[in-house]
């Protein structure tokens, strides 16, 4: 089995937090992969501060765990809420080729449909499923 991390980062005015990557397409989350010996809550504060350039001010809240199975046989996603942060320098590895933040109803065209589906889920009344 493997975990990963995201997380739902809101700005002042509501607006959310994505990520394009160099290597796969479309926005998303910022997270990632939770490494050996690492609790879900360390990997999230890490790739938040790598991929976003964020660190939170409060204790990151979980907001859902989402079975991955489609995407990659045996993945969890557990995905946290953001809402109290500071910018800190993000990681200039090249991993990620454009950070941005969007209103919850005006998300770039190319946003996965997971993270489509996990912003819905945060700002309004759909049901939340089981599956990423």
């Amino acid at each position: 089995m493997t975990l990963g991390v995201r997380a739902l980062v809101l700005d002042e005015a509501g607006r959310v937090l994505l990520v394009r990557h160099t290597y796969t397409h479309g926005w998303h989350l910022p997270g990632g992969g939770v490494e050996r010996g690492e609790t879900a809550l360390a990997a999230l504060l890490r790739e938040l501060a790598e991929e976003g350039g964020v660190e939170p001010l409060a204790p990151p809240r979980l907001i859902g765990f989402h079975a991955n199975h489609a995407n990659f046989p045996n993945d969890h996603i557990a995905v946290y809420r953001v809402d109290s942060w500071r910018a800190v320098p993000h990681a200039a590895d090249g991993e990620i080729a454009e950070r941005g933040f969007f209103a919850p109803d005006a998300l770039p065209p190319d946003t996965t449909k997971g993270t489509q589906r996990r912003i819905a889920e945060a700002f309004s009344e759909s049901e939340t499923s089981a599956e990423w």
